[in-house]
């Protein structure tokens, strides 16, 4: 509101300009006795629209920036930081009879843990690790935080395959160029965990692959915002400074990726395997198409999430993608899963689950600072 009524106010002043303009012009004309041309009206409406949407525009990023510095200081480490060359994905269920206050303030001090391992004086490009923690909406629940908005994560099928909901209660994400930092991180997290309070634990290591790509050949994360004030906007709830997130498992058929020629599985993405350009003409089920709105080229995008996705596994066992990703509401993730599945309008699957298979996969909640230091 405040910066339309600036928009309106720039517009009346462009306007002033033009009318001040036009009355020199007529005493102008009146002295020597020559007529005088009036300025269109429309040119004043051009000067003030432009001088307004300037304004306009100034004032949206100035808002864009404070709220960015405020929710900079509020939110932790793994949310808008860029991807390093190992990541930590630390998914954990904890026993019904546990203590989960205890198990909760125990997770909460992941920093702490961090900084044991690297001293943040000592910490460097090479060693630094970037953590934080989220947690499943029954146990946050459970130990008193406070749920924002709904991010039950729900079972799903499709004709191209099924996004099963697996569930969980504690979620470390870590990032780091050293992996034996990461493994002394999952090492130390377990370890203040209370004695026989885990359930069962999946413990798994993210790499970069060939500069950044998916195990099928693709760039990964071409669409993601590109610096951190974008990514604040995109993936930090404005309300509460924290972060809802999701985590998938998916499995690679690298046998069928291998033997299916480019042009078909650039058919299934949308984009070009070699330099990930969106396909100007492709089909309204390839990846980039559901995603989005439609199969034009361009197509809008109703909602954005910010990507921190790697490849994991073993190339003589299971391997694939462990997919997560950052928003500030669940509402973005919920549009993309049910144009995977065919639920949307259009009942239509999404193309990549031709030559991937999820395996699990929830919702997690990983709260503010301010948040999180309640639970300790």
């Amino acid at each position: 509101m405040q910066s339309m009524s600036r928009f309106r106010a720039a517009f009346r002043f462009g306007r002033s300009l033009v009318r001040g303009r036009q009355q020199a012009l007529r005493t102008q004309a009146s002295v020597s006795g020559q007529g005088v041309r009036r300025l269109p009206v429309l040119f004043g409406t051009a000067i003030g629209l432009c001088a307004g949407g300037l304004l306009y525009e100034y004032n949206r990023r100035k808002c864009a920036s404070i709220a960015y510095a405020a929710a900079a200081e509020n939110h932790q480490n793994s949310v808008i930081t860029l991807t390093k060359e190992h990541a930590l994905y630390l998914w954990i269920h904890v026993k019904g009879s546990a203590d989960a206050k205890t198990c909760a303030k125990a997770a909460a001090n992941v920093q702490k843990y961090v900084d044991s391992i690297i001293p943040p004086k000592e910490a460097d490009e090479s060693d630094e690790i970037w953590a934080g923690v989220a947690f499943g909406p029954s146990f946050y629940s459970k130990v008193g935080g406070a749920i924002h908005e709904n991010y039950t994560y729900p079972h799903r099928s499709g004709k191209n395959g099924d996004l099963p909901s697996t569930g969980g209660d504690i979620f470390i994400h870590a990032k780091s160029n050293s992996k034996g930092n990461l493994f002394q991180l999952a090492h130390v997290v377990l370890k203040n965990l209370p004695e026989g309070s885990v359930d069962k634990v999946e413990e798994i290591y993210g790499f970069v692959y060939r500069g950044g790509r998916d195990l099928s050949g693709f760039i990964d994360g071409t669409e993601n915002p590109a610096d951190d004030e974008s990514r604040a906007e995109v993936a930090i709830n404005k309300q509460s400074g924290g972060s809802y997130l999701i985590t998938q498992r998916w499995v690679h058929n690298l046998d069928l990726i291998n033997k299916t020629k480019a042009g078909t599985m650039e058919g299934w993405v949308g984009r070009s395997i070699d330099d990930s350009t969106e396909l100007r003409r492709k089909s309204i089920t390839s990846h980039v198409a559901r995603m989005t709105s439609g199969s034009q080229f361009g197509a809008t995008k109703p909602f954005q999430i910010v990507r921190q996705s790697q490849p994991y596994g073993l190339s003589s066992k299971e391997s694939g993608l462990f997919f997560i990703a950052y928003a500030a509401s669940p509402n973005n993730f919920e549009y993309m899963l049910r144009r995977m599945t065919g639920e949307d309008k259009d009942l239509l699957p999404d193309d990549i689950m031709q030559f991937t298979t999820c395996l699990a996969g929830t919702y997690w909640y990983a709260p503010s600072l301010s948040e999180l230091a309640k639970l300790k």
